[in-house]
């Protein structure tokens, strides 16, 4: 869904592409999934727990990704403020969000901001279960790992998704998840972006209708 949005001719898409450079890895372990593994790669790795040191043949695909985020993050001329990792969660409902754990407060406050403006625009996204730790069982995370090596104008996220449903009006209220449905959370994660950089005023509007003369 945030791939199809962002190549769209949608009026915010044109506006997030003219003023924002995404860099997306749609997915790490292709080989484990032709397999049918959902979370490790082809030889086994949970890639998500080796973000630390990562090896260039173990896990090639996440060397290359980790390689070009820092990169990027040693480049004068960009700014690498975002970092979310996509996930599909088997227990939990909704979408949340996990953040990290900060001593600057500000800091900290500041990386709440993005979850709130998405809990503000996708129905099925949970503020409430959002949360920020630093679970040492969590360290070779990316979320975790680039945490702790980009500076404090970065923010650092694992998006996790349900696999089953999401809770509208009640806890008894239950909403299956469908292809649809995760492909419009993905648009709203990148609608966030424009409330993120109030970018709303350069959305092209559509014209007003003629009123009818009587």
């Amino acid at each position: 869904g945030i791939i199809d949005f962002l190549v769209s001719q949608h009026p915010i898409a044109k506006v997030l592409r003219d003023h924002l450079v995404f860099k997306i890895a749609p997915m790490l372990n292709p080989d484990g999934v032709y397999l049918g593994n959902y979370r490790c790669s082809l030889m086994g790795f949970d890639l998500n727990r080796h973000w630390a040191n990562p090896s260039p043949w173990a896990h090639p695909t996440l060397h290359g990704v980790k390689q070009l985020i820092i990169e990027m993050y040693n480049n004068p001329k960009i700014n690498l403020e975002f970092y979310i990792d996509i996930h599909a969660h088997s227990t939990m409902m909704n979408g949340f969000m996990y953040g990290n754990i900060f001593e600057d407060e500000e800091r900290f406050q500041r990386q709440a901001v993005f979850p709130k403006l998405l809990c503000q625009n996708a129905e099925d996204f949970s503020y409430s279960s959002t949360s920020f730790n630093r679970d040492a069982v969590k360290a070779g995370t990316g979320r975790r790992f680039l945490g702790g090596l980009l500076n404090d104008a970065s923010y650092c996220y694992t998006l996790e998704v349900s696999f089953y449903s999401y809770i509208l009006g009640g806890p008894t209220s239950a909403v299956p998840y469908t292809e649809e449905a995760y492909m419009k959370l993905g648009r709203n994660v990148a609608r966030t972006f424009l409330d993120y950089y109030r970018l709303n005023s350069l959305v092209e509007r559509p014209l007003a209708p003629i009123p009818k003369t009587r």
